[in-house]
């Protein structure tokens, strides 16, 4: 969701931080002091403001509070002075929630076991074995989703049933990591009608969207077995067929090739809230997606 005058909230964030780091690195402490502590009472005045504010809506009609949480720039707000009236592991379920048919294309689902200390730990279940790539886009997908919905959170641990995930750079890190690793792209509506794939580009990069069942899958374009586009391609159910050499491939599972099993197709993060569709984009650079 976009503010009245069209500037996201992490954006508006993100140079809050930046305004913040160069009032610390004034090089006279009584200027940088006062500087900070201004803020800090500013902060302090408005968040007690906001707190009796809720506790008005709240004798008045205990669903509202919630209600105005649901806006992304008063969620922020709200977060920002410990009045967020969504428990964080409710929020976290939510997220879980959002990415579960990214990772039921997998074969793969999420557990939330506990929130301890500000770390969530969540427990990665069936990932799709046969895809390297699945792995590391599945953590990420989930990353992702929770940072969107808890930028509370310390940080995100994973587990499998037997083992702890191992962490990756920016894969289930702290939040401020997280976001640096990559964020999700909006792309917007897309019309698309069941059963049928269209490509589109995003920032740069081509990808294949796909609807099943009415469940969107994305995937970048080309075939890894003759590196054609797979513009032109045919759907069959759930089978994507490419036109340049027939390999067929599991748009539902991960994008396994059904002829050749060790190759795949490269799966997309994407998530649909509220009718608008945001990916997750690859980390290359345009240049070597065109």
């Amino acid at each position: 969701m976009v503010g009245r005058t069209g500037t996201r909230p992490d954006d508006r964030a993100a140079r809050l931080d930046a305004m913040l780091a160069r009032i610390e690195s004034f090089p006279e402490p009584e200027l940088r002091d006062q500087a900070l502590g201004a803020i800090q009472e500013l902060l302090a005045f408005y968040g007690d403001g906001l707190g009796r504010a809720l506790a008005i809506l709240v004798a008045r009609d205990p669903t509202l509070p919630a209600a105005l949480a649901e806006d992304e720039l008063v969620a922020h707000i709200l977060l920002l002075h410990g009045l967020h009236p969504v428990p964080v592991e409710e929020r976290v379920g939510q997220a879980l929630d959002r990415v579960r048919p990214y990772l039921h294309s997998h074969g793969g689902d999420v557990d939330l076991l506990e929130i301890v200390d500000g770390v969530a730990r969540v427990r990665l279940r069936g990932t799709c074995r046969g895809c390297p790539a699945s792995a590391v886009t599945l953590r990420l997908a989930i990353e992702r989703a929770v940072h969107e919905l808890a930028p509370d959170l310390d940080g995100i641990e994973a587990v499998t049933d037997d083992a702890p995930v191992p962490r990756e750079p920016g894969i289930l890190a702290n939040g401020a990591a997280g976001a640096a690793a990559g964020d999700w792209t909006t792309v917007g509506r897309l019309e698309l009608p069941r059963g049928e794939a269209r490509l589109c580009r995003v920032e740069g990069v081509s990808l294949l969207v796909l609807d099943l069942d009415g469940t969107l899958y994305a995937y970048r374009d080309g075939c890894p077995r003759c590196g054609t586009s797979l513009a032109g391609n045919r759907l069959a159910g759930q089978v994507l067929v490419c036109p340049g050499c027939g390999s067929r491939y599991d748009a539902r599972l991960a994008g396994r090739c059904l002829d050749a099993a060790e190759h795949y197709l490269e799966p997309v993060p994407l998530l649909v809230d509220a009718g608008i569709v945001r990916v997750a984009l690859p980390t290359v650079t345009p240049e070597a997606a065109s």
